[in-house]
C-alpha cells in the first residue's frame, strides 16, 4: 500500500526532473533574477494570493492572460499594452474585449517590483510567473519557469483577431493555430484542460442551446439536463454577457474534472466538446479523465512550451517601467 501511495508523487517528480533537465533556453535561465531581484518570488506569490482571496475568478483570468499573450506574436507582454498613436493594442480584439481581465493584478505586482528592484523584471516574466502561481494555488501542478524574457515594443489588434483560437472554430482550425506556434495536438487537448477553472459568457455557447448550426434545434451532443440548466441561465432572448462555470463540478479547483465532463457530454463550449469528435483527441481525453497525475504532468510540460514561444531576450525588447506602455527611452 505504501508503494502505491508514493507512485503519483514519484510520477510528478520524474516529470519535473525531465522538464528541468535543460538549465537554460537560449538566454533564458531559471536563476535569472536571483541576484538582481531576490524578492521576486515572494512579491509574485503575495499579490497572486491577495488577488485570489478577493476574487476567485482571477485564477482563470491570469492563466488566460498569459495564454493570450503568448499566442499573439510570442510571449512579449503585448497583451498588456494600451492603444497608442502608433498601434491599436490587443485588449480590444474580439477574443479579448469581454473576456480578458487581471490587468490590475499584474500592475500591482509590477509596482511592488519597481519599488524593490527598479527596471529589472519584465512584465512578460511577471505574467508567466503569475500564471504558474495561480494554477498551483488552485490545486494544479507546479512547473519550472525559465526567466529573462524582454517586453515587446508593440502590439496588434489585427494579429490577436487572427491568431487566437475561437470557441466557434472547428477542431482542425484550432489545431492549425496551435501548430503555427510550434505546439501539437496533445497541447491542444492539454491546454484546453485549463477550462477546469473559470467562466464563459452566454454568447460563447448560446448557439448550442437553441439553433445549433442553423438547425432550429439544440446541439444533440449536449447532455439534456445540462441543456435545460443552460437554457434557464441563458434564455434565447436574454442577455449574452451572463456567465456560467466552464466546469460546474469544481468551479475554482484545478483538477481533471473538465475531461470527465467531456466524457459525459457536459463540456460547455463547442470547441471543448469537439475534442470527443476525433478519435486521437478522444483517447487523450479518456486518459486524462482517468489519470489526474498524467494530466498534471502533461499540462506542466505544455505550459513550459507555451511560455517559450517567440520570446525576446538580450538586446531585443525592453524592461517596461509600466506594463501598459512602452518606454520611449532605452
Amino acid at each position: 500500500m505504501a508503494s502505491r501511495s508514493l507512485l503519483p508523487c514519484l510520477t510528478v517528480l520524474f516529470c519535473m526532473i525531465s522538464i528541468m533537465a535543460p538549465l537554460t533556453f537560449g538566454q533564458l535561465d531559471y536563476s535569472y533574477y536571483d541576484r538582481a531581484c531576490p524578492v521576486l518570488p515572494r512579491i509574485i506569490r503575495w499579490n497572486v494570493w491577495s488577488a485570489l482571496r478577493n476574487d476567485s475568478r482571477i485564477a482563470a483570468s491570469l492563466l488566460r492572460l498569459h495564454f493570450h499573450d503568448c499566442f499573439v506574436n510570442g510571449c512579449d507582454g503585448s497583451v498588456l499594452l494600451d492603444d497608442t498613436n502608433d498601434f491599436k493594442g490587443e485588449k480590444n480584439a474580439a477574443p479579448n474585449r469581454n473576456s480578458v481581465r487581471g490587468f490590475e493584478t499584474i500592475d500591482n505586482i509590477k509596482a511592488d517590483l519597481e519599488r524593490a528592484c527598479p527596471f529589472t523584471v519584465s512584465c512578460v516574466d511577471i505574467l508567466t510567473l503569475a500564471a504558474r502561481e495561480v494554477v498551483v494555488m488552485s490545486g494544479g501542478p507546479f512547473w519550472p519557469v525559465l526567466l529573462g524574457r524582454r517586453d515587446g515594443l508593440t502590439a496588434s489588434e489585427k494579429a490577436a483577431n487572427e491568431q487566437l483560437p475561437s470557441p466557434f472554430e472547428p477542431l482542425d482550425k484550432i489545431a492549425a493555430k496551435f501548430t503555427d506556434k510550434g505546439l501539437n495536438l496533445r497541447d491542444v487537448v492539454v491546454l484546453s484542460g485549463a477550462h477546469t477553472i473559470g467562466f464563459a459568457q452566454c454568447f460563447t455557447f448560446k448557439r448550442r442551446l437553441f439553433n445549433y448550426q442553423d438547425s432550429g434545434k439544440p446541439d444533440p451532443l449536449l447532455d439534456y439536463s445540462m441543456l435545460l440548466n443552460l437554457q434557464s441561465t441563458c434564455p434565447e432572448e436574454g442577455p449574452n454577457s451572463k456567465i456560467t462555470p466552464l466546469d460546474n463540478q469544481s468551479v475554482t479547483r484545478f483538477d481533471n474534472a473538465y475531461y470527465r465532463n467531456l466524457m459525459n457530454n457536459t463540456g460547455l463550449l463547442e470547441s471543448d466538446q469537439a475534442l470527443m469528435s476525433n478519435s486521437e483527441t478522444a483517447d487523450m481525453v479518456k486518459a486524462y479523465s482517468l489519470y489526474p497525475y498524467l494530466f498534471y504532468q502533461d499540462f506542466a510540460a505544455s505550459m513550459v512550451k507555451l511560455g517559450n514561444i517567440g520570446v525576446l531576450t538580450g538586446e531585443s525588447g525592453q524592461i517596461r517601467k509600466v506594463c501598459g506602455s512602452v518606454n520611449y527611452y532605452y
